[in-house]
């Protein structure tokens, strides 16, 4: 089975640093530690790297599930429902990637 990469771009209303650290330790709150998570990481964009290829976003979310199956679930889990209720509200947009791996 192929693992699954589950990337998420938020581009924030509040694009302040403070709102910006309230949103990633929110995503190590929520996201992180969830079955068949085999890959986590969180980050802010690098603002110096201002190529015509970056896209606009403040925080990246980078998970790698076992399979399909475990993203599903995770989809669905509490913690990740609970984290969008307590977040969406600070959200302009979220870009979401998602990829099979070889």
């Amino acid at each position: 089975m192929a693992q699954l990469a589950h990337h998420v771009f938020f581009t924030l209303k509040d694009r302040s640093d403070e709102s910006i650290e309230t949103l990633l330790a929110a995503c190590k709150k929520y996201l992180d530690h969830h079955d068949g998570l085999v890959g986590f990481s969180v980050g802010r964009r690098d603002r110096e790297l201002d190529r015509p290829v970056n896209h606009d976003f403040d925080v990246s979310l980078h998970t790698i599930f076992a399979d399909r199956a475990a993203h599903d679930v995770y989809q669905t889990a509490e913690r990740h429902l609970q984290f969008i209720e307590e977040n969406k509200e600070n959200w302009a947009e979220v870009k979401v990637c998602d990829s099979l791996l070889d």
